[in-house]
């Protein structure tokens, strides 16, 4: 991992925007994980949400796309620039429902996310997007304008388990993502019954990401280093649908 870190590439400010940051994305396997796991238990703080719960939570997102299913051809292109929409929600709760957009940038990332109700959110699924003109969020106006546009529409869901951990310079935080799956029923966001299917590609892995602002702490990479394990540039979102393609 040592080759993939970036230093003096300071995280570039789009106009107008938040700072982007890097992210670093890595399969391991399942060994690799309990040993990088217990290295961080030792050294880092774990994110507060997962302190609540265990040391992890389990997260869901709603992607969204237009009828072009553009999301999914940028990536399969190899657009340096693309977009993702989705809805998050945390443990199966509608107590924090955030509506996000993650803009990346060759290896730089930017996401922006706006809390919605639950009457918000299910106007959102039924593609009633008007409730973004009455927030005064510049956000949410961006966004009406980008459901309006493109037509976006729920496309597919995704659930995984996220252990996470930060580390305060350079606001570091790395995760690791398991247990993957997937649900065709993309509007049963909140349905805890909806069969779900695992990705394939992820059996016996583990998703491995890091994000940090303008270089990652020598420390921080002396910790995760795991000899053979190889950036990827894997997509949940992408796996998750490569299967209608």
């Amino acid at each position: 991992m040592a080759a993939a870190q970036r230093r003096g590439q300071g995280a570039r400010k789009p106009a107008g925007g938040r700072p982007y940051r890097h992210e670093q994305k890595y399969l391991i396997s399942e060994g690799e994980y309990a040993l990088l796991s217990r290295r961080l238990q030792m050294t880092m703080a774990q994110d507060a949400h997962a302190a609540q719960n265990g040391g992890e939570y389990h997260i869901r997102s709603l992607y969204f796309d237009d009828p072009f299913d553009s999301a999914v051809r940028d990536k399969l292109d190899g657009i340096e620039a693309r977009d993702k929409i989705r809805i998050r929600i945390y443990n199966g709760s509608d107590s924090t429902i955030k509506l996000e957009r993650k803009h990346k940038d060759g290896p730089y990332i930017q996401k922006s996310s706006l809390s919605l109700s639950r009457q918000e959110c299910d106007a959102l699924l039924r593609g009633d997007y008007r409730f973004l003109l009455r927030r005064p969020e510049p956000f949410a106006g961006q966004m009406f304008g980008v459901f309006k546009l493109r037509q976006l529409r729920p496309k597919v869901l995704v659930d995984y388990d996220r252990e996470p951990y930060v580390f305060p310079a350079e606001d570091v935080r790395i995760t690791f993502d398991k247990n993957v799956r997937t649900a065709m029923r993309a509007t049963a966001l909140f349905d805890p019954d909806v069969p779900t299917y695992p990705v394939m590609e992820l059996k016996n892995c583990v998703l491995l990401e890091v994000k940090f602002n303008e270089s990652l702490p020598a420390y921080i990479q002396m910790l995760i280093q795991m000899g053979a394990a190889q950036r990827t540039a894997f997509s949940k979102y992408l796996f998750c649908r490569r299967y209608e393609f």
